[in-house]
């Protein structure tokens, strides 16, 4: 009998195997073996096919849309639990249905806190997870949270660009607490753009609070989704006298016509993070991978060392 066996293993939903595999060999082993059984209907059921028992378990998997990573991810959480996992943690690169975070209107839920209390239904004993869409869904876990930062991946690159008169943006006033962590890390100044919309996903009017002229900005920003925001606001600021425009965004959601919009649009660049996977490769967008970010992190909390060292920002 062997007791060799690794203290940690590493498994991932179907649609963040490519996610994971990065992870993986950074953290230094084999993503494990799971297999998913699908039935005709479409229901389907995971299946771990290594012995779990005893090991702190690390799931990955992204919640973007469909709600089947999600639904992958608890099934998961249970298993693992089910064959006497000792920890297992949830590394959810991107926290999907986070954008539901309160009440905005009446009769509407809080998904945010309703896929908390599923992971820890299920059995998940601690998340970790980068760029969350608002703070305050930590709050959501009665679980220990690892909320990790991008800023660790997108400074050093920024730095790399040498950039003269940089000026860190905000693409809306919920973004501008996020802006000012930027520029106060690299000494710059910061705009902040106010924009009203009539229905999601839809600007009415935008304004800009503060100077771009001869600026080369930067807009930062959690999450891209149709890219309308973005667009606008690269518009705006060329106009108003900008050198150039680029923009940091964690998570590529990227949905309707927004591959479109970003390379018809003033940006120089788009910058994002491999958190979602993108569905075609377009010459405005550079990916930098959050990989190694992770891989250090799930060293740290498999070790109990301190994960400060990782908050750049």
């Amino acid at each position: 009998m062997s007791y060799n066996e690794p203290e940690a293993k590493i498994f991932a939903c179907s649609q963040s195997v490519y996610l994971a595999e990065k992870i993986a060999k950074s953290y230094g082993m084999e993503l494990g073996k799971v297999t998913f059984s699908t039935y005709s209907d479409g229901e389907f059921q995971p299946s771990f096919e290594e012995s779990i028992r005893g090991l702190r378990v690390f799931l990955i998997c992204s919640t973007f849309p469909s709600s089947d990573n999600l639904m992958e991810l608890l099934l998961m959480i249970d298993a693992a639990k089910r064959a006497s996992a000792r920890h297992i943690t949830a590394v959810i690169p991107y926290f999907g249905w986070a954008r539901q975070d309160r009440k905005d209107k009446p009769r509407v839920p809080i998904g945010a806190k309703l896929v908390a209390k599923l992971l820890e239904s299920a059995g998940a004993t601690r998340i970790m997870t980068m760029d969350l869409h608002a703070d305050q869904i930590q709050g959501f876990f009665e679980k220990p949270v690892d909320h990790l930062f991008a800023s660790t991946v997108f400074v050093p690159y920024v730095k790399s660009l040498n950039l003269e008169n940089l000026t860190i943006a905000s693409p809306d006033m919920g973004g501008s607490k996020r802006a000012y962590a930027y520029s106060k890390f690299l000494g710059s100044d910061v705009v902040i753009c106010y924009k009203q919309r009539k229905e999601a996903n839809k600007i009415e009017t935008m304004e800009l609070i503060g100077e771009v002229t001869g600026k080369n900005i930067i807009l930062v920003d959690d999450m891209i989704d149709t890219g309308g925001t973005l667009a606008k606001a690269a518009e705006l600021m060329m106009e108003k006298g900008a050198l150039s425009v680029r923009a940091i965004c964690t998570h590529p959601i990227l949905s309707g016509g927004a591959y479109e919009k970003i390379e018809n649009s003033a940006l120089t660049e788009l910058i994002v993070t491999d958190s979602i996977p993108l569905k075609k490769e377009t010459s405005k967008i550079k990916v930098l991978t959050c990989a190694d970010l992770f891989a250090d992190v799930m060293h740290m909390v498999q070790n109990n060392t301190s994960i400060s060292g990782k908050f750049i920002v």
